[in-house]
């Protein structure tokens, strides 16, 4: 059984648990036995920049970096980030996008305004836009730091892997005692 390589971009800005997302998609995508890449820029992540994290998977992957029109879906965790990285999705892809926003430096200092309509820009280039207040279901779970739970499990209405098998991958990434709110915010997300 031959499987082309699939392509998931996850986006934000530091701070948010992208690479703790990553990390377990990988850990899931791994059990299945899938050749797995995982590759994290950084940016300024550190002073709240952006942050993207490439996961590719397949019968056998060769490079971990998704170049622009490869990626089958982009998990967004905030909506300025969904629209800076929308050029990268191939034609039909996927946007996950959390709808909070989160102001950039340049928004914060007055040297510019957060753009308006940005629902509508992403919807607009084609993707599917899957868009969700993640941040309520977050807070919901017991923790506005679950975004990356929350948005896991919407996008994991996507794949075939039962609840077990994502479980399974959050108890080897996730520590114990995180355990039980993740597993809220992840369920919160998939039946959202």
């Amino acid at each position: 059984m031959s499987m082309e390589t699939k392509n998931i971009m996850i986006v934000g800005v530091g701070g948010q648990g992208s690479l703790l997302a990553s990390k377990l998609l990988g850990q899931l995508l791994l059990t299945r036995g899938y050749d797995v890449k995982v590759s994290e820029v950084h940016g300024m992540s550190q002073r709240g920049g952006s942050v993207v994290t490439y996961v590719r998977y397949g019968e056998r992957v060769y490079s971990p970096i998704v170049d622009a029109g490869e990626a089958d879906c982009i998990i967004a965790f905030e909506l300025l980030e969904a629209a800076r990285w929308a050029g990268y999705l191939k034609k039909g892809g996927r946007i996950i996008a959390n709808t909070q926003q989160i102001n950039p430096m340049p928004v914060i200092t007055g040297a510019a305004a957060y753009p308006a309509g940005l629902e509508e820009k992403i919807a607009a280039t084609g993707a599917q836009l899957d868009a969700i207040d993640a941040l309520a279901l977050a807070e919901q779970a017991g923790s506005a730091k679950a975004v990356n739970l929350v948005l896991l499990g919407r996008f994991s209405r996507a794949f075939d892997f039962t609840l077990e098998e994502w479980f399974a991958a959050m108890e080897q990434r996730v520590p114990e005692k995180y355990l039980a709110l993740n597993r809220r915010a992840f369920l919160l997300g998939r039946d959202a």
